[in-house]
């Protein structure tokens, strides 16, 4: 939804309005009239110019998307609407953005995006590089030439690793009436090295609209090269990020600084839950540019199921993400600045550091209970944020005589 929001143009939908999540949680957006690109999939093969024409449309939205600092990362037929005004790109849940941190990556130790589309480097957890969605457009364009997907769609991570070192058969090994030219844009794009990729959208874009331009370097290599390149890249697989190469200059870059306020919301908003939103208020009038990532684990059991639901029957996930915006409502953030997390793990100490380090926080905003034998005996939460973190913590504490107070029955 942020993302949707600061978009514009022709080839994206325009966004009309959202519900709350304590209400009725929706997005709405414009509708499309149009022909999905998976239409044209499914009845692929397509003569080789109308594949260069909806190749073409696809890479001038890439191209518009790419200016305004957004990489799709989920690039796919099913995603992509011809319409009269061009190719519409849809569906920016996997989407990044360069002025905004990437705190839905670091949310999943998996690779995201769809097997048959996703590029090498997303494949090994990146996620900031516009030369993905360049290698998602050459997959489709080898899907309308072929009428096959060119890796399969494997499910599991070791079959989606196979493309770092088995490329795909040569479109013009399946078709030899697919022009060389055409057969070269494709192998391009789906480089594994995305240096040796099209630097941008709009190159494959001119190199489309103008077939005389596109240098064929050479035949193919015959099945055996390709077997004995593979075998060579398998055993070089310990490095497999230099099979990748280096990003290009045009890469998304990190986003803000970002400040995590980890809150205790177990028993509810209460009286420290207030002093750790007053005290992330003062850190982010320090650093106005920042952004503010409010963080509450769900603790879980080690043996045995976790309850979804409460006493109430309600989704105890939904009732803490609630919690959690009511709990920063009165910081009075836009929403470009601010977002929510509930993280499910046994131990909140190591959810919250592992969440910081991943999401390169610089500063942690953390409560601190009043000590007890239990506390004392394995560790506050606190007590080993701050011995671990790799940032700067501020720690949060109520007078004693409060804290008493508020523990007496």
């Amino acid at each position: 939804e942020l993302i949707l929001k600061r978009l514009s143009g022709p080839h994206v939908p325009r966004f009309a309005a959202s519900g709350s999540l304590g209400k009725v949680p929706y997005i709405a957006m414009e509708f499309v009239a149009g022909i999905g690109v998976a239409e044209l999939t499914n009845r692929a093969p397509q003569p080789p110019d109308e594949v260069a024409r909806i190749g073409a449309e696809i890479a001038k939205a890439l191209a518009a998307l790419h200016r305004q600092k957004v990489v799709h990362l989920d690039l796919k037929p099913e995603n992509i609407i011809l319409a009269e005004r061009g190719a519409v790109l849809l569906d920016f849940g996997l989407a990044r953005h360069a002025e905004l941190p990437d705190l839905l990556g670091e949310e999943s130790s998996v690779p995201m995006g769809t097997a048959a589309y996703m590029s090498p480097e997303q494949v090994l957890g990146e996620r900031s590089d516009p030369a993905s969605d360049i290698f998602a457009l050459g997959c489709i364009l080898y899907q309308l030439a072929t009428g096959e997907e060119p890796f399969g769609r494997p499910a599991t991570f070791a079959g989606m690793k196979r493309r770092l070192y088995h490329a795909p058969k040569p479109p013009r090994d399946i078709d030899k009436a697919i022009p060389r030219w055409l057969e070269a844009v494709i192998v391009r794009c789906m480089e594994v090295d995305r240096s040796r990729r099209y630097g941008e959208a709009a190159h494959v874009l001119s190199d489309l609209r103008n077939p005389d331009q596109v240098v064929v370097a050479r035949k193919s290599a015959p099945s055996k090269e390709r077997a004995w390149g593979a075998i060579r890249k398998f055993f070089r697989r310990t490095d497999e990020k230099s099979l990748i190469g280096k990003a290009a200059s045009s890469a998304v870059r990190a986003g803000p600084p970002i400040v995590l306020a980890a809150v205790d919301l177990a028993n509810g908003s209460d009286a420290l839950a207030g002093e750790v939103r007053n005290e992330t208020a003062r850190v982010l009038a320090a650093r106005p540019d920042s952004w503010l990532a409010c963080v509450t684990v769900l603790k879980t059991e080690i043996v045995g199921k976790t309850p979804d639901v409460d006493e109430s029957g309600r989704l105890v996930y939904l009732q803490r993400l609630v919690a959690l915006k009511d709990w920063a409502r009165p910081l009075h953030l836009p929403e470009d600045r601010i977002s929510y997390h509930v993280l499910e793990a046994v131990s909140p100490a190591d959810a919250i550091l592992n969440y910081a380090e991943h999401n390169d926080v610089g500063h942690i905003v953390v409560g601190a209970r009043s000590s007890s034998a239990i506390r004392r005996h394995l560790g506050s939460v606190s007590t080993k944020v701050v011995a671990r973190a790799l940032c700067s913590v501020s720690v949060v504490r109520l007078k004693a005589v409060e804290e008493e107070r508020r523990l007496s029955p």
